[in-house]
């Protein structure tokens, strides 16, 4: 069932500055009461079968007070706190007819997030659109558009540079790169079985000219090269950080888990990815100069597949082959062209964007089902090495401080206490193990949420991660759609800004009671017209 977001297509700004931006004293009349942080929906709030509406919001910023005795202004002091922001749809800009969706909506949306004190917002940019029907043939027009639109709000941008494909919404890969894997299915990961993942390229062609004579690695280079002339007006200003796609979901990871059944009432620990004929043409030679050839024939014989716990097989189990000298020479190698992958494209995008001042992002993933074994088997297929016995995160860690990035966490939003206790999972203790492997090297650490409909405990928990001794370059919130802006969920989400951003006023700060009832400049969210935003 579709999900409306019923919001304002226009807002009417007045001469003053919002000093309701940091949270002071915003008054929303009639819907809902913005005080200090706070928010409170009125009785215009209404359900419908269809989905969820909100009426239009009148908002009156407060102005910031002159002095009675010298005509200066005073304004609130803020308690440091990490940078917020919010990501944009998946689906912002279409795929089928290369359009901005729910332009309205977002517009909208992005005011109502200038007003709440958010520093900016998140832009996934894919591959599959903008050089979607040939190669070197770019279409930036409509995410430049969503630049400027953010640009006129006042808002900051981090973009996502997404080199992979997305399901849901469905965005693929280039057509034609999709197009010549339709005959070189070989330039995508696969499984033992043979099942190939579609989804983004091997990073075992990454330096083979696999893509019409060039290798993906000059044809991503090529690409953020031309974004980078595209938005060189926005660079620094309003873009003031890139994250660069590592892999699937842009995560720097082997798509270890895309076989298992959505249903499946146990996590399972994957399968490994090094089944097409260039990685293991890498395993064999890998193999031969280490002496031991026949170790080069394949991935190991003895582990379980998708779905099933580690016990359903010997390798993972302790004692198992994990354990012996085969296992480390697999999961060594298995591990190393993961980092080497991740190495080669952060150095890409660190030495293209060198001279922007813009901060360099990559995303690994927080796959903390099974951390409690000893062998933690999810760790070990999606591509790190870590174990009870060996730290897999200070390799990556060395090799983000060596291209000067900056590292993004997902799962921020996780607790143990919430996790089911047959997958012996712990995304508190993972996450603390990464955060500490990534700050011993200097690499600045920054935080996302996994769930997007909310976690139990969630915010409570993101609040633990980034505050104390857990201090972020920046935190965003995924992700902006018809459930971020409902009544369940805004309010909540509102109270985490108010605890990022927290205003200390001054008494002289506070409006008079002729101030608050005074007319005034003010910006109006229109109820005339409306908008929507669909639920992806």
């Amino acid at each position: 069932m579709d999900v409306s977001f019923i919001g304002s297509s226009q807002v009417k700004l007045g001469k003053t500055n919002f000093a309701c931006r940091k949270l002071g004293f915003v008054i929303v009349k009639d819907n809902c009461r913005f005080s200090n942080g706070r928010v409170s929906f009125g009785e215009n709030l209404r359900l419908k079968k269809s989905g969820i509406t909100l009426k239009a919001l009148h908002v009156e910023p407060i102005k910031e007070k002159k002095n009675k005795s010298n005509g200066s202004r005073t304004r609130s002091k803020l308690v440091d706190g990490v940078r917020l922001f919010v990501g944009l749809p998946l689906d912002t800009v279409s795929y089928d007819c290369n359009s901005i969706n729910h332009i309205r909506a977002i517009g909208a949306g992005l005011k109502a997030l200038k007003l709440l004190g958010v520093e900016g917002v998140e832009l996934p940019i894919w591959w599959g659109i903008v050089e979607k029907e040939a190669m070197g043939e770019y279409n930036w027009s409509n995410y430049l558009a969503i630049a400027e639109m953010i640009q006129k709000v006042g808002l900051k941008l981090h973009v996502t540079l997404c080199f992979h494909a997305s399901k849901k919404p469905n965005i693929p890969l280039p057509k034609w790169v999709s197009q010549i894997g339709e005959s070189q299915p070989s330039i995508f990961f696969t499984d033992r079985s043979g099942q190939n993942y579609e989804e983004c390229l091997s990073l075992a062609v990454d330096n083979l000219p696999v893509l019409n004579g060039k290798t993906p690695v000059q044809v991503y280079q090529s690409f953020c090269e031309s974004f980078k002339s595209s938005f060189s007006s926005f660079m620094k200003s309003t873009i003031t950080g890139i994250s660069m796609g590592l892999g699937p979901d842009g995560e720097l990871r082997y798509p270890s888990h895309h076989d298992i059944p959505s249903n499946s009432k146990t996590q399972g620990i994957g399968e490994f990815q090094c089944y097409d004929q260039n990685m293991l043409s890498s395993l064999k030679q890998h193999a031969e100069s280490s002496g031991n050839p026949l170790w080069g024939l394949g991935g190991p014989h003895d582990v379980p597949t998708y779905d099933q716990s580690p016990y359903s097989n010997s390798f993972f189990k302790d004692g198992g082959s994990w354990e012996s000298s085969y296992g480390d020479f697999f999961l060594s190698w298995y591990s190393s062209q993961l980092i080497k992958h991740g190495d080669c494209l952060l150095s890409l995008a660190s030495s293209t964007f060198s001279d922007t001042g813009v901060s360099i992002f990559g995303k690994i993933p927080l796959m903390h089902s099974w951390y409690g074994t000893r062998s933690r088997p999810a760790e070990l297929t999606a591509g790190f090495y870590n174990t009870a016995k060996r730290d897999g995160y200070e390799q990556v860690a060395t090799m983000f401080a060596k291209n000067s990035c900056k590292i993004i966490l997902p799962g921020m939003d996780l607790s143990d206490a919430n996790q089911p206790n047959e997958t012996r999972s712990s995304p508190e203790l993972l996450l603390a193990q990464t955060m500490k492997a990534f700050r011993n090297h200097g690499v600045k650490v920054s935080g996302q949420n996994s769930s997007e409909f909310g976690s139990p405990g969630g915010f409570e928990q993101i609040k633990k991660n980034i505050s104390g001794d857990n201090v972020l370059d920046l935190f965003t919130y995924q992700r902006m759609g018809a459930y971020f802006f409902s009544p369940e969920h805004f309010p909540s989400f509102t109270e985490l800004v108010r605890s990022v951003n927290q205003p200390k006023l001054h008494f002289d700060d506070l409006p008079t009671e002729e101030e608050e009832g005074g007319g005034g400049e003010t910006a109006v969210m229109s109820q005339e017209s409306s908008v929507s935003m669909q639920a992806a």
